[in-house]
């Protein structure tokens, strides 16, 4: 009597782009994907040991991973890297938007540049790779914008210009499903709250703080944004499209 066969990994045969893949949640996306089956390009902006590590553990895990080093203000070279990546792969299926910047400041303190910066990296490099990857992606394809819970709640002051980039994404994942929605393909919003990274790590000085502000007192897992994402690059988030989904232990509620 023969074996029953392996069911196959989620994303087999599947191709992602994954921007500021690197390291923190990025990372965690990176290996998710990887693990249910999808070819994966990432881009960095500047952590080479961080990004050869991650995609050299990945190729050694029998998955398959190219690093790209990209700023993501940088809208030509975003482009680029998105083209190389399809064209490695023969297909682009999912796009996560992750790269982000988070400048904080009062509104009479916060610079112009970083004002700017701030919309160069989180909106319009969104902006960018979206145009960019639908040359590439087809009938089923998934977008995915990693948002934030501040663009429902922000309680703190000096994060308005932040909070402001990430409800940006919002009205574009409203106004773009109206658009891709004909072509078969979704576009969402991942909004986490505090999660447990470099940039904001569990025991930093403002962790428990931001636990009194949440239902559940503690930071998130990047594998639990990783969860919430590959659910929506799969099969069963078919129905869903224009959402802004929190994942942030009740943050906002």
């Amino acid at each position: 009597m023969s074996q029953a066969s392996s069911p196959r990994p989620l994303f087999d045969g599947k191709a992602a782009f994954v921007t500021g893949g690197s390291r923190g949640i990025g990372a965690a996306i990176v290996r998710r994907l990887t693990q249910d089956g999808a070819a994966v390009a990432f881009s960095y902006a500047s952590n080479d040991a961080a990004a050869n590590d991650l995609a050299a553990s990945i190729e050694a895990a029998g998955g398959r991973a190219i690093a790209l080093r990209v700023d993501s203000a940088d809208a030509d070279a975003l482009r680029s890297a998105i083209d190389q990546a399809a064209h490695a792969f023969g297909r682009l299926d999912i796009l996560v938007n992750n790269a982000g910047v988070l400048k904080l400041g009062a509104v009479d303190q916060i610079s112009l540049e970083d004002f700017d910066l701030t919309l160069n990296v989180n909106v319009r490099a969104v902006f960018v790779a979206i145009q960019a990857a639908l040359r590439h992606m087809g009938e089923g394809g998934r977008i995915i914008n990693i948002g934030s819970t501040n663009a429902e709640r922000m309680p703190f002051s000096g994060g308005g210009v932040y909070a402001m980039s990430k409800s940006a994404l919002r009205g574009l994942v409203q106004g773009f499903a109206r658009d891709l929605g004909p072509r078969g393909i979704t576009i969402n919003n991942v909004q986490p709250g505090p999660v447990d990274t470099e940039m904001n790590p569990a025991d930093g000085p403002m962790a428990s703080t931001m636990h009194g502000f949440m239902a559940l007192s503690r930071h998130g897992r990047g594998d639990e944004i990783a969860g919430m994402v590959a659910y929506l690059a799969g099969p069963e988030a078919g129905f869903v499209t224009g959402a802004s989904l929190n994942i942030d232990g009740g943050f906002a509620a």
